[in-house]
């Protein structure tokens, strides 16, 4: 773990410094003189040369400081940190719906093989897959919530309301909902179908017809073979855990939610560096860690499955 965060730091680092833009231009404004310039770059560093940015960066890191906000003034671990709960409220939703979903649509179909029912889910499916998330978002934004009035458009909560209690957690969902939804579709069409071909597989093998040879119920088949299908559906669910963070910045974004998304699109606006760097960190060792519990969720779906 610590090798492949180390190289995502390098990556990072280097992509972030060779990308066009001047971060002292984002901070004074293009109109500042020589003399205010060479202080900025003085007051973040930013007149060492590269590879000595990259020292400092990481000695800091091993202590665990992240720098100073440009822009907000502040650590960059507090301006990360406080964003962290909006996202995980929006991608675990959306995680949550699209795996129970997606699931319990594509045994459904397994169960009825290339009837009408399992050719309009699968159709279902295809079509939701191929939408992109940020085409998606804007679409679901003009119908459902500027349409309809169903939803509310943009933020976490109700500007013009203060509420608490039981009241501010259902404004919250209120506003939760539409985001969630447009982000758990894609999700689900590929867990729909990857769940679907995995149960109909498992279905025709031979332990199946032993079991229904010895009198077990279909609802029993059904669920023997699907936790046999669940491999590799842990393997997906584990992958797309970083595929979730990235279209979440876009979601993010359409809808106002104030999360990573937002402030990795406000950073990389105003060239903040640090909370950058910050926020690639944090996303590639979750997605690590991620990685590795789907590892360790093996032996546990599969008692045949051993690590050393």
């Amino acid at each position: 773990m610590l090798p492949v965060a180390a190289g995502i730091m390098l990556i990072a680092f280097i992509l972030i410094h060779v990308a066009p833009g001047d971060p002292v231009l984002a901070l004074a404004g293009e109109h500042g003189d020589a003399t205010y310039y060479a202080f900025i770059r003085h007051r973040f560093g930013l007149d060492r040369p590269a590879p000595e940015q990259l020292v400092v960066y990481a000695s800091r890191v091993i202590r665990g400081d992240l720098g100073l906000s440009y822009v907000h003034g502040r650590p960059v671990t507090s301006v990360v940190l406080e964003r962290v709960p909006a996202t995980l409220l929006l991608t675990g939703t959306a995680l949550a719906l699209s795996s129970v979903a997606g699931v319990a649509v594509g045994v459904m179909a397994a169960c009825r093989a290339d009837h009408p029912v399992d050719l309009a889910l699968r159709a279902a499916a295809l079509v939701a897959h191929a939408l992109p998330a940020f085409w998606l978002a804007q679409l679901a934004a003009i119908t459902l919530a500027l349409g309809t009035g169903l939803f509310p458009v943009q933020g976490f909560t109700d500007a013009r309301r203060s509420w608490t209690g039981w009241r501010h957690s259902v404004d919250v969902l209120h506003h939760l909902a539409l985001p969630a939804l447009v982000l758990a579709a894609g999700e689900f069409a590929l867990l729909a179908r990857l769940t679907r071909t995995g149960v109909v597989e498992a279905l025709r093998m031979d332990y199946v017809r032993t079991a229904r040879a010895k009198g077990l119920s279909e609802r029993g088949v059904v669920l023997h073979a699907l936790r046999n299908a669940l491999l590799p559906l842990v393997t997906v669910i584990g992958s797309r855990v970083s595929m979730m963070l990235t279209g979440a910045v876009l979601v993010e974004t359409v809808f106002a939610w104030p999360g990573l998304g937002q402030l990795m699109l406000s950073s990389i606006q105003t060239r903040d560096i640090p909370v950058l760097l910050g926020i690639f960190l944090l996303v590639s060792m979750t997605v690590i860690v991620v990685n590795l519990l789907t590892d360790l969720t093996y032996a546990w779906l599969d008692p045949r499955v051993g690590y050393e």
